[in-house]
């Protein structure tokens, strides 16, 4: 699992105006062939050059979340090829990204993985968010948004308890259980 709390300005649900920032669209004054950025597995000066302008972009890591979130394969975005960004499509929905999350909880609408969904509904729980608040963050009914509160709560209730059960036990209590016989034949 990848976890970060970069300061990073996250795109919004939709929001594709990043785009108009990118090296990579060709203008008037910026005649740049959008084909240099498909290039074939074999053509190292084609993917030399991607790279190179992607390493030039202001938007490059909101290009590489976009391919990312979209599980875009194709191409080189946000400075990786498709093989460099294989494993972080197969790892996308276990990031973590702190400021995701805080971004969230503070009214952004952007896209979450699966692991920010839960930090958001950790978060939400311990600072007594109202259930309306968290369906309306998560885009979720309020049925479900008190359905994952208790789940919340519950884990959480589980967990103190498995933790002083830990802590309460003795030495002679864990090893009581052990004989002879728990050694097998040799012993």
């Amino acid at each position: 699992m990848t976890t970060t709390t970069s300061p990073a300005r996250h795109r919004a649900l939709g929001d594709h105006s990043w785009q108009d920032q990118a090296v990579c669209t060709p203008t008037e004054y910026n005649p740049v062939d959008p084909e240099t950025f498909f290039p074939g597995p074999e053509d190292a000066d084609r993917i030399a050059t991607a790279k190179a302008l992607c390493a030039q972009c202001p938007v490059a890591r909101a290009c590489l979340d976009a391919a990312l979130e979209a599980g875009d394969t194709h191409g080189i975005r946000g400075g990786l090829t498709e093989e460099e960004r294989e494993p972080l499509h197969a790892k996308i929905n276990d990031r973590l990204d702190y400021s995701r999350v805080n971004d969230t909880l503070a009214g952004r609408d952007i896209h979450l993985t699966r692991a920010e969904r839960r930090a958001v509904v950790l978060a939400g729980y311990r600072q007594d968010v109202p259930v309306e608040r968290l369906a309306w963050l998560l885009k979720i009914t309020e049925e479900h948004a008190l359905r994952l509160y208790r789940e919340t709560g519950r884990a959480i209730r589980h967990r103190r308890i498995a933790e002083e059960a830990g802590r309460t036990a003795s030495p002679a209590d864990t090893n009581e259980h052990l004989n002879r016989d728990a050694y097998g034949t040799a012993a």
